[in-house]
């Protein structure tokens, strides 16, 4: 839109304006009933008047404006141009970088085209001699094969055998001394371990022995026993379920009964019965409630008391029950029930210094031989049965496997089996412990030298140590060092597996060379 006609319009607007205002001042003094000539013309030269003035003023206002928009038009046309001429500039520079990186580019080109012409040369080269150092190769291997009379696959078989007589022996020098090593930490953790689990427990040694003979006062009281015409011995083996062996062992009369309950039942019974001197079916049917009674409440307070000092909470009183059954029960002349205890006591001690769970390892080694209380009347291992009766009274899983475990009869899942069965054999294996019968120990020792003396290169075999250490001497042109290593592996593999003893067994294996000349 042109300055002219925004002053035209302005103008227009002012006349407008002032017209309408002469109109409606004439029409004011009409209502106002001024009909006066004279007075019209001089309003409407007033109303002239202040129309110009009005344009005038128009004028000059529009003026401004126009001068005001072309300013701010010239403004905002200069900054235009002036970023039109940097956006120039940039552009011009950028397009001369864009051409310098052209050229350079073209220039990297036209090396990497000369050093790929180059490396074909030296590809080219090198195929060549290598073609010429496979014919020299070639040349030799011929040569060689010529000179030492052996072909080539010959020589490789040599090779291979010496390399691995080679590795054998590095093996077995590195197998040696790994497992020395390892044996070194071992013990020495493990005896500290141990150490400190036996200086901690106080407990006495259980060497005890169970005894179906009851002595007594004089052969006469054979005849009481029996009774007239044996109604006494029958009223007595039909009330306790034991046989009663009436023989001639002077002063002596043997219970028989595989139920070590049944047996002390018929044990008490039997010495009231001679210390009172009444033996007849009425008072043998009175005492055997009486007994009954009293033995019932010994089991569950040995199970209780078990239980207690052993500090475990939660124990259901059918599993104290046959705790307390434990007390009745010997195994190598060690009661089963405080090896149970000593068990726990370990395994507490050992956990603790593991950083696991002190409780479940105390509860684990407390009921670990609890099926001994019933394996005479249920078909399995005591371990199987002890896990069955535990799952029944809703046991944690990790000690019912570590219970099922710890003779190896399952594999353990935890480190609780495995230290169940530690324990078990530091119970049963610690000096006054357990007993066992001359032919079971000779037995043990024929076996152990078996089965070293079953092995190529075995010369001869010695068991030292009660047992407790076997002595292997081999023939040193037919084993090795490193097979020597291998071999003591083997034998203990072999007596885990076969044999069943309390402790551990050490294998020695001895290679020696010896060099003897005669001086005539």
């Amino acid at each position: 839109m042109g300055i002219g006609m925004v002053i035209a319009i302005a103008a227009a607007a002012l006349i407008i304006g002032a017209l309408a205002g002469v109109l409606v001042h004439v029409a004011i003094l009409k209502a106002m009933g001024v009909k006066s000539a004279t007075a019209a013309n001089k309003i409407k030269s007033d109303a002239q008047r202040e129309a110009e003035r009005l344009l005038r003023e128009a004028r000059v206002t529009a003026k401004s404006d126009v001068l005001k928009i072309k300013e701010e038009f010239e403004s905002e046309m200069k900054d235009r141009r002036r970023e039109l001429q940097n956006s120039e500039r940039r552009l011009s520079q950028k397009e001369e970088n864009l051409d310098r990186k052209a050229d350079s580019f073209e220039a990297k080109v036209r090396n990497l085209e000369k050093k790929e012409h180059d490396l074909e040369q030296i590809k080219d080269r090198l195929l060549a001699k290598e073609d010429e150092l496979k014919k020299g190769i070639s040349k030799q291997i011929d040569e060689l094969q010529r000179i030492a009379q052996m072909d080539r696959e010959t020589a490789i078989e040599m090779l291979l055998d010496k390399l691995k007589g080679e590795v054998e022996n590095e093996c077995g020098m590195l197998i040696r001394n790994l497992v020395d090593e390892a044996k070194q930490k071992a013990e020495r953790e493990s005896q500290r371990l141990l150490t400190l689990a036996i200086q901690r427990y106080a407990g006495d040694c259980t060497y005890e022995r169970t005894t179906a003979t009851i002595p007594l006062p004089s052969d006469e009281m054979k005849g009481r026993i029996i009774g007239r015409e044996g109604r006494n011995i029958r009223a007595l083996e039909a009330a306790t379920g034991v046989n009663i062996l009436i023989d001639d062992t002077p002063e002596a009369v043997v219970i028989s009964c595989f139920d070590p309950i049944r047996k002390e039942v018929a044990r008490r019974l039997l010495e009231k019965l001679i210390g009172d001197g009444r033996i007849h079916p009425t008072r043998i049917e009175e005492l055997i409630k009486k007994i009954r009674k009293e033995i019932d409440e010994e089991v569950f307070d040995a199970g209780e008391k078990a239980v207690l000092d052993c500090g475990l909470q939660g124990v259901p009183k059918p599993i104290i029950n046959l705790l307390g059954r434990l007390q009745f029960r010997f195994s190598f002349s060690q009661n089963v029930l405080k090896h149970s205890i000593e068990t726990a006591a370990f395994m507490g001690t050992i956990a603790a210094e593991l950083g696991l769970d002190e409780q479940k390892a105390r509860r684990i080694g407390l009921f670990h031989d609890i099926g001994k209380a019933v394996d005479h009347e249920v078909e399995g291992t005591h371990a199987s049965i002890g896990a069955d009766i535990l799952r029944k009274h809703n046991e944690a899983k990790d000690v019912i496997n570590a219970v099922a475990a710890h003779h190896e009869e399952v594999e353990g899942t935890s480190l609780y089996a495995f230290l169940a069965n530690a324990c078990d054999a530091l119970s049963a294996s610690r000096p006054g412990a357990r007993s066992e019968t001359t032919e079971l120990y000779l037995k043990r020792l024929e076996q152990l030298e078996a089965i070293a003396s079953e092995f190529s290169g075995v010369e001869s075999c010695f068991a030292l140590q009660a047992g407790r250490e076997i002595r292997v001497v081999v023939q040193p042109e037919k084993i090795s060092e490193a097979q020597a290593q291998v071999l003591s592996r083997d034998i203990c593999t072999r007596i885990e597996k076969e044999m069943n003893y309390p402790g551990q067994i050490k294998v020695s294996v001895i290679r020696e060379t010896r060099s003897v000349e005669y001086a005539k």
